[in-house]
C-alpha cells in the first residue's frame, strides 16, 4: 500500500500483496488495535474481514499468515494466503467458478508446503479438496487457516454465492477459512448465514482510539525519512498532531495516507515548511486527483451496480455541501435514508468518502441514524473560502464535534435509485487498453508508446492484457521485467477493486 517516492519502480507498489515476502515487514507497522485483528484472523473459526479500498485488509491477512507455519516453524497452525485476483474468477459462475477456485487453492497449498515431504493431490472439486484438506491437517498435526484475499466485491455478486458456499463447506473444526470482503457484499447465498457461519470484523482505524496519532507518526518516520533533516520541517504544528490530522483527513485509510504524504513530499521538496497552508493544498489536491476520480474508476467495475454511481455522487455533493458550510466533520443519517440508499452509501464508504462510526445513534430531530465521519479532503473543498485555516486545523484535530443531521425531510431522501438489471458483466474488461493511459484515474498509467505496442500485438482490451501470460508480453519489443511489472500493476488497478 505504499509509495516511497516518485521513481518508476516504487510507483508500482500499490498494495500489500505486491511486496516480496522478504521485504513485507520492512514497510508495514501494526498497532495494538491492528494486532487484535491479526490475532482473530490467525485463530480458530471462520472470519470475514470487511473494509474499504486501501484500508489494510490484505496487510492484516498477510501478517496473520506470517504468524503461522510455514513462516513460523513452531506455530500451532499452518497458514495459506491466497489472492483471488484472477480474471477467470470474474468470468465464471457456479460449477465452473468452483473448479477454477479449487485449482488456485490446490496450487497455493502445494506452494506453501514447498519441499516438505507431504503430498496434497485432490481433484479440483470442493468435495475432494475438503477431504484432502482434512487429511492434510492429520499429516501436519496442526489445524489449517485459509486466507482468501479479495474474495468478493460489489460488482461481482453472481459468483459470490458460489464462493460463500465453498467457504462454508471447507470450514471445519480443523480448517479455518478467512476472507477479505468489501462494503456492499450483500449476496451471501441461500446456504450461507453471515451471522451464524462467520464472524464479521469491520476494519476501520478509528481516530477515537488510543495510539491513532502515534501510528501515523510512525508511518511517516518509516516511509518518509526525507521529511527529517534534524527536525521535522513543520511550522507551528506539533509533529504527532500533524500526523494524526493527516490520518483523520483520509479517515485512517492507509493507501490514501501514503498518497497524501507523497503529495506533501513533492510539494515541500525544496525544503518548504509543512504548515497549514501546504497541508490544505494537499487535501484539496487529493480531493480532485484521488477521491472524485476514484468514483469514476470504480464505475466500470460494478457490473449491474454501475448505475448506482450517480446517486452516490449526488449523496456526496449534498452531504459534503451542507457539512462543509457548517464546518462539521461528521454527520448522522436517519436510518430510513440508510435503508433506502444502502448501496450508494456502501460505495461512498468503500471509496473512503465516509466511514461509519456508530450504527445507531439518537438524533435531536427525532429517530435514530448512523453516524459517519467525513473525508476532510472532500470536506475542505466545500468549506467557506475553500482554505484550511489554523482554526479549522484545531477544530478538526479534536475527536468530537457536533454532527450535522440528515433526517427524513432532508434533500438526500429525495434521491431515487435506478432500477437495476438482473445481471451485467463488468464493463471494464471490454474497455480499450487506451483507457490505461496516464490520467487522474490511472496516475501510474501507460505511455502512448506502450499502448500502441500492445495494440499492434493484438492486445486491444484490458481483459486481453490481464489474460496475456508473461512469456507473451516479454516477447514484445522493448518489454523487460520493469515494463511487464507496469503492465500487470496498471491492468490489476483497472479491474480489481
Amino acid at each position: 500500500m505504499t509509495l516511497n517516492d516518485f521513481d518508476e519502480q516504487s510507483s508500482l507498489i500499490l498494495a500489500a500483496e505486491d511486496y516480496p515476502p522478504e521485504t513485507f515487514s520492512d514497510y508495514h507497522r501494526f498497532t495494538a488495535y491492528d494486532k487484535r485483528f491479526i490475532s482473530k484472523l490467525a485463530a480458530h473459526g471462520p472470519v470475514l474481514l470487511r473494509g474499504g479500498r486501501g484500508s489494510g485488509k490484505s496487510a492484516l491477512m498477510i501478517e496473520a499468515s506470517r504468524q503461522l507455519a510455514p513462516y513460523k516453524k513452531d506455530a500451532s497452525a499452518f497458514g495459506v494466503y491466497i489472492s483471488l485476483r484472477h480474471l477467470e474468477l470474474l468470468r465464471k459462475e457456479g460449477r465452473a467458478y468452483e473448479k477454477v477456485l479449487c485449482r488456485l487453492l490446490i496450487d497455493r497449498v502445494r506452494e506453501c508446503l514447498g519441499e516438505m515431504s507431504v503430498s496434497f493431490d485432490p481433484e479440483p472439486s470442493v468435495s475432494s479438496v475438503q477431504t484432502e484438506l482434512s487429511k492434510l491437517t492429520i499429516k501436519l498435526k496442526s489445524r489449517l487457516v485459509l486466507f482468501f484475499d479479495d474474495a468478493a466485491h460489489i460488482g461481482r455478486e453472481a459468483p459470490l454465492e458460489a464462493f460463500f458456499d465453498i467457504f462454508r463447506t471447507l470450514s471445519s473444526s480443523t480448517v479455518s477459512c478467512k476472507a477479505a470482503i468489501y462494503p456492499g457484499v450483500t449476496k451471501f447465498g441461500t446456504r450461507f448465514d453471515v451471522y451464524n457461519d462467520a464472524t464479521v470484523l469491520e476494519i476501520s482505524r478509528n481516530e477515537e482510539l488510543a495510539g491513532y496519532d502515534e501510528l501515523f507518526a510512525e508511518i511517516i518516520r518509516l516511509r518518509f525519512p526525507q521529511f527529517f533533516s534534524g527536525n521535522m520541517p513543520v511550522t507551528d504544528l506539533d509533529f504527532i498532531k500533524f500526523a494524526g490530522f493527516l490520518g483523520r483527513a483520509v479517515l485512517g485509510n492507509m493507501r490514501a495516507f501514503i498518497f497524501a504524504c507523497n503529495a506533501l513530499s513533492e510539494r515541500c521538496a525544496d525544503n518548504a515548511k509543512i504548515g497549514v497552508s501546504n497541508l490544505g493544498a494537499v487535501l484539496l489536491s487529493l480531493c480532485g486527483n484521488y477521491y472524485w476520480p476514484l468514483l469514476e474508476e470504480l464505475k466500470p467495475k460494478l457490473g449491474k451496480h454501475e448505475l448506482m454511481i450517480e446517486p452516490a455522487i449526488n449523496i456526496a455533493e449534498i452531504m459534503f455541501g451542507i457539512c462543509g458550510k457548517r464546518e462539521r466533520r461528521s454527520a448522522i443519517i436517519h436510518r430510513n435514508i440508510i435503508n433506502k440508499l444502502a448501496k450508494p452509501f456502501e460505495m461512498l464508504e468503500y471509496a473512503g468518502f465516509i466511514s461509519r462510526r456508530d450504527v445507531s445513534r439518537a438524533m435531536k430531530s427525532g429517530g435514530r441514524g448512523s453516524r459517519f465521519v467525513l473525508s476532510l479532503c472532500v470536506l475542505l473543498e466545500n468549506t467557506p473560502g475553500t482554505r484550511l485555516t489554523n482554526n479549522l486545523f484545531q477544530q478538526w484535530s479534536t475527536e468530537h464535534d457536533e454532527p450535522a443531521e440528515f433526517h427524513r425531510g432532508s434533500e438526500i431522501n429525495t434521491i431515487e435509485l435506478p432500477e437495476l438489471p438482473d445481471s451485467a458483466d463488468l464493463s471494464v474488461i471490454n474497455k480499450s487498453v487506451r483507457e490505461l493511459a496516464k490520467s487522474k484515474i490511472y496516475p501510474y498509467g501507460l505511455t502512448e508508446q506502450k499502448i500502441q505496442l500492445l495494440i499492434e500485438a493484438g492486445i486491444e482490451t484490458i481483459g486481453d492484457l490481464i489474460s496475456a501470460n508473461d512469456k507473451q508480453l516479454l516477447s514484445l519489443k522493448s518489454v523487460g521485467s520493469q515494463t511487464l511489472e507496469r503492465f500487470r500493476s496498471v491492468a490489476a488497478q483497472a479491474i480489481w477493486m
